[in-house]
């Protein structure tokens, strides 16, 4: 009777083992599912087009978090709990500052009282004054329409970034010596562009006021904003849009520029209140887009609205 019982537990053992070599080859499988853990340092940056500019410099070094969404507003945009938690957690905060992220500032500053390190763009650069309008007097924020002072700011970022453990500093250069090169024949083929525009058409008139550093840089005059302030978030009065026909009448500009990140009905409707043929074309002047979109990134971006600007206001 002792042999078919040990031919029992033989067999009981054979059944462990298939069992116990089944659950060890799920539980590798699941292993080599399961993603691997993310060891990058952290860069939260608040605007889609910093964001972009991060990304460039630092590549996969780093994990860039970029809180805005596309085709958002960057005054009004809003982030979760738990956003705002892992930027008070990052290795760095990017941000533009100068007023700009009006949603975002107390989480900005939550960040900083809780020690996360941080770069404002605005510190970089030589910034200009609102000249009139309800934010006259104020820093104009909108400083990514002149290529030259986002140089100013990768200048200023490389260092900063190659502080953060685990961004080596070698790579973060030779990275960032491409991005200076992109921008500087960005900055000339911008410059050529707007050569062919005659003085008396370069004028540009928007939804708000977005393109102090670009005519600054370019030669431009800002005749006007239909919205007055330097926020998106401000209201036209019936008076603003009355000055602003007057000036469309007085400068006989061809075109008045939309900008993607707001509705364009103000525009469309001094177009129709002023009484001369004016086109409204849209500019991506606040905000990148989705990947599928015309300006996925701030390179894209500027050279869309340099070729629209160059056709809307050329003869």
């Amino acid at each position: 009777m002792s042999a078919p019982s040990t031919i029992r537990h033989r067999a009981g053992l054979a059944t462990v083992a298939r069992i116990a070599a089944v659950t060890a080859a799920a539980a590798l499988a699941l292993t080599a599912c399961a993603p691997a853990a993310d060891d990058r340092p952290t860069v939260v940056v608040s605007t889609n087009i910093l964001g972009d500019v991060v990304g460039e410099l630092v590549g996969d070094q780093a994990e860039v978090v970029t809180l805005m969404k596309p085709d958002a507003d960057p005054h009004s945009f809003e982030i979760s709990a738990q956003q705002a938690a892992r930027m008070r957690a990052a290795d760095l905060v990017v941000s533009n500052g100068l007023g700009l992220e009006e949603g975002l500032q107390q989480h900005l500053d939550a960040a900083v009282e809780a020690g996360a390190p941080s770069f404002v763009a605005g510190d970089a650069i030589d910034v200009l004054d609102y000249r009139e309008g309800d934010a006259a007097g104020t820093p104009d924020p909108h400083l990514w329409t002149d290529p030259g002072r986002v140089l100013d700011v990768v200048d200023a970022l490389e260092p900063v970034l190659a502080e953060v453990e685990g961004v080596d500093g070698v790579a973060l250069a030779s990275r960032t010596a491409d991005y200076r090169t992109a921008l500087d024949r960005l900055d000339a083929e911008m410059t050529a562009a707007f050569a062919a525009i005659p003085a008396e058409r370069r004028a540009l008139v928007t939804n708000h006021h977005v393109f102090g550093y670009l005519a600054d840089r370019f030669d431009f005059d800002v005749v006007g904003a239909v919205i007055p302030g330097g926020t998106t978030l401000a209201a036209p009065s019936a008076s603003d849009l009355a000055d602003l026909v007057e000036a469309v009448e007085t400068t006989g500009v061809p075109t008045v520029f939309a900008e993607s990140s707001s509705p364009d009905r103000l525009v469309q409707a001094l177009a129709n209140e002023a009484d001369v043929h004016v086109d409204v074309v849209e500019l991506f002047t606040e905000s990148l887009t989705a990947a599928d979109g015309d300006a996925p990134d701030y390179l894209t971006m500027m050279r869309v609205d340099t070729e629209r600007i160059a056709t809307g206001l050329s003869p």
